[in-house]
């Protein structure tokens, strides 16, 4: 995807779901992004894109396996 397509919030959002993806406490990704508390971070920062895809992809194998 070309750069252009990338906004700083988009950037910021991506930071904080690839790093709450990979493990790291809430309270650290808050603190990394300036956030006083978690949150914000937990409300508006953190779109987790994948588990909703692998709950997608769960159901569709549990659909077509009948």
């Amino acid at each position: 995807m070309p750069a252009y397509y990338w906004t700083p919030r988009e950037m910021r959002h991506s930071f904080v779901s690839l790093l709450s993806d990979s493990g790291v406490p809430l309270e650290d990704i808050a603190r990394l992004v300036g956030h006083s508390g978690t949150a914000v971070t937990e409300a508006v920062c953190r779109k987790q894109i994948r588990p909703v895809l692998l709950q997608g992809a769960a159901a569709m194998d549990t659909l077509f396996a009948r």
